[in-house]
């Protein structure tokens, strides 16, 4: 992901669900921000500390390398859904839950013209023209991506979508070229599993399956596991991605990631002689 601070200031806000905000970006910085070929393509978001200002021209290596851990901006990952060079804006849309978290209260509170600092995007993921047929499973957290790659799928090509969300209220229209037929599943206590079920139970179509997976990170891994183990779908046609684990806030996530990659890592080395 490029390091380079991209800041952009907030045009205009709009309330797409109960839960789901989108804010609507531009400024001059967004003419040198790329347009990728990924609909995944996701920003590291950057929210100053309270009570501490930071120099200017803000640069986060410099602030990194000059002030103390407990001073630099907090970071939250975020899909770009959508970016429009000609219009000179960058959307993102925002699950909002309440004053929970540092994002969300965030979105809920912009007003045009505020700040929007950011760092990247990366992303790996588009839906490929030669497949066959596309699935998309996902959560709140997977919408804005999901929404992109529909937008991208050929005209006509199947997609299945399985979406979780909280109730009716939370359901988003997707639009697309493709025969998009989406299952819509409503959060329910007495049945964590029912997206991972939902999955297993659908009658794929012939041909070559190219699937996107994200969300939460324990369906994600269940899902993920259906399908390589018991749908025998070939790995490089999976995208698959925790965005989040419950009970945990993206610092703590990320932190979980990063120890289990370590241990993956030490897992892999030949024990010493």
């Amino acid at each position: 992901m490029a390091r380079r601070t991209t800041t952009l200031e907030v045009r205009r806000t709009e309330r797409l669900t109960p839960h789901m905000i989108r804010v609507v970006a531009g400024g001059g910085d967004i003419a040198a921000f790329p347009d990728t070929p990924y609909t995944d393509r996701y920003v590291k978001l950057l929210f100053p500390r309270p009570g501490v200002a930071y120099p200017e021209p803000f640069d986060i290596e410099q602030i990194r390398a000059a002030m103390p851990r407990e001073q630099w901006p907090s970071m939250r990952t975020y899909t770009v859904r959508a970016l429009d060079h000609s219009a000179g804006e960058l959307t993102i849309d925002f699950v909002h839950h309440g004053d929970e978290g540092i994002a969300g209260p965030w979105a809920a509170a912009a007003r045009p013209g505020d700040v929007l600092r950011l760092l990247g995007p990366g992303g790996a993921y588009a839906p490929e023209p030669e497949a066959e047929w596309h699935l998309m499973v996902g959560d709140e957290s997977a919408i804005p991506a999901i929404g992109a790659a529909c937008e991208r799928v050929p005209a006509g090509r199947p997609v299945l979508a399985v979406l979780e969300v909280a109730d009716a209220a939370e359901e988003q229209v997707l639009r697309t070229s493709g025969d998009l037929r989406a299952v819509w599943l409503h959060r329910d206590g007495t049945a964590p599993d029912q997206l991972v079920a939902a999955v297993r139970d659908l009658a794929f179509p012939a041909g070559r399956v190219q699937a996107f997976v994200h969300g939460e990170a324990g369906f994600v891994r269940e899902v993920r596991r259906h399908l390589v183990d018991e749908r025998g779908v070939p790995r490089d046609h999976l995208s698959v991605s925790g965005y989040w684990r419950r009970g945990r806030d993206e610092d703590g996530w990320q932190a979980d990631k990063a120890a289990e990659r370590a241990a993956e890592r030490a897992a892999a080395e030949p024990a010493a002689s």
